[in-house]
């Protein structure tokens, strides 16, 4: 189970979040995405408190991909620091992270 990893983002827009799950499935960094929203986040940004609606990206995929994952991820989004966090998944239906294996390169 420790190989098996979400990764998180937001993006501030429908479109972006697209994007980056379309390239990631197309490069098999990931098996499958969900994008939500739009989603309210509060944050602290340069001193400032800032509120803005976003879209969640969530990223399955493997613990040895998220060097190419966070670097695909980097290298399409638009915020100068996006959010880029790798949950690990500590337990799982064992025919569903089969097939999330199956997917990836």
């Amino acid at each position: 189970m420790e190989n098996f990893i979400q990764v998180i983002t937001t993006t501030p827009t429908k479109g972006e979040a697209e994007k980056i799950g379309k390239v990631l499935l197309e490069g098999l960094l990931a098996a499958c995405i969900q994008i939500l929203g739009p989603v309210e986040s509060c944050y602290w940004w340069e001193g400032r408190l800032e509120k803005s609606k976003e879209w969640f990206l969530i990223v399955k995929t493997q613990k040895r991909l998220y060097p190419r994952v966070e670097q695909t991820i980097k290298r399409l989004h638009s915020y100068k620091v996006p959010e880029i966090i790798a949950v690990p998944i500590v337990a799982g239906y064992k025919p569903y992270l089969n097939w999330v294996h199956s997917e990836l390169r």
